[in-house]
């Protein structure tokens, strides 16, 4: 075999390896083998349209997520800020401080702390309970608002509350500096009275009572302004006893003292009016005497003298002399009629 006829048979067999590379076309049942590599028209829009959906839905998934963490995140900080805000706008603490706001500044030591708690309580837009609510129901900017409104309002009511408390204080240290000076006044007013009392008193336990409340007067010590008022009360009380006591001697004195110059007067009237028959001015002394019977049957006697004039003359006692001894009748022999008849039975 010669060289051309190698070279022939070498070429047959690469040819055949080559057709027996070349994989064996498919051709569909009742088609050919050209239709076999298209595919539909309707095929890629439906493709696109789902993927589309597909990436719609996770985003509006993914921005629900996110604004459920947004509300819920807003929701809570504006629960915090209410309950923040609530701690200071309390039914107690607006008590306090409408108490504060009525202190004028004649109760404080520092009338400075009256005029800082009005100028917080007009930045404040007066003392009313806020009305601020967090419900889930509300959208998120409506929880951040409300949030953002508490704690605007929560950093007012925290000067209010800062000025109330010094209002207060400075009150407070007012009254225990009244109470002591006071208390004080009143001891001295207690030991004087204690003093001017002794032997004036128709009790004499009232004076006990006194020194025994000035005792404890003395004893009372602290920051607490009641202790000091309830002793200087005590000592007033006992000192309205003590005066009281001095009231009852004095007019009992009084009323004895009464009837002592009343007795007088009555024992100086009765001298006066009762009759004196002694010697002396204002009386008289009887100097007549019946005449003696002279003779058995005789005529009728003279006639007895009249009753001397008073001594000291003029008329006495209201008398009337002239006229009484005008008056007198001469007396008859004793026993004797007129007629010069004298006889028994």
């Amino acid at each position: 075999m010669g060289d051309k006829d190698r070279k022939s048979e070498v070429e047959e067999a690469g040819e055949e390896a080559e057709f027996n590379q070349i994989p064996p076309a498919v051709v569909p049942v009742g088609g050919d083998a050209a239709s076999a590599g298209r595919r539909p028209r309707w095929l890629v829009p439906v493709i696109v349209a789902v993927v589309s959906v597909i990436v719609v839905v996770a985003g509006l998934v993914g921005w629900r997520v996110v604004e459920n963490r947004r509300h819920d995140a807003a929701l809570d900080s504006c629960n915090r800020a209410v309950k923040a805000l609530q701690g200071k706008t309390g039914p107690a603490r607006m008590a306090g401080y409408r108490e504060a706001a009525g202190v004028n500044a004649g109760q404080v030591k520092d009338a400075g702390t009256v005029l800082a708690m009005a100028r917080s309580v007009k930045n404040a837009e007066g003392l009313r309970q806020p009305t601020i609510r967090c419900e889930a129901s509300m959208s998120t900017g409506g929880l951040n608002a409300q949030a953002g409104q508490a704690g605007r309002l929560d950093g007012k009511y925290a000067a209010v509350a800062k000025a109330a408390g010094a209002v207060l204080a400075s009150r407070d240290a007012k009254t225990l500096e009244d109470a002591r000076t006071a208390l004080n006044a009143k001891k001295e007013e207690a030991s004087k009275l204690l003093a001017d009392s002794d032997g004036k008193v128709a009790d004499k336990a009232t004076r006990d009572g006194l020194q025994q409340a000035i005792d404890q007067a003395g004893q009372v010590k602290g920051d607490a302004a009641k202790a000091y008022q309830d002793a200087a009360n005590a000592l007033q009380a006992a000192i309205d006893q003590v005066n009281a006591s001095v009231q009852a001697k004095s007019q009992a004195d009084q009323q004895a003292a009464e009837q002592a110059a009343q007795a007088q007067a009555a024992q100086r009237q009765a001298q006066r009016t009762a009759p004196s028959y002694g010697g002396g001015r204002n009386g008289y002394t009887p100097t007549y005497r019946p005449s003696a019977n002279k003779g058995g049957g005789g005529g009728g006697s003279a006639p007895a003298p009249a009753p001397a004039a008073p001594q000291g003359g003029g008329n006495s006692g209201g008398i009337d002399w002239d006229k009484l001894i005008q008056d007198q009748k001469p007396i008859g022999n004793h026993g004797c009629n007129p007629d010069g008849s004298c006889g028994i039975g």
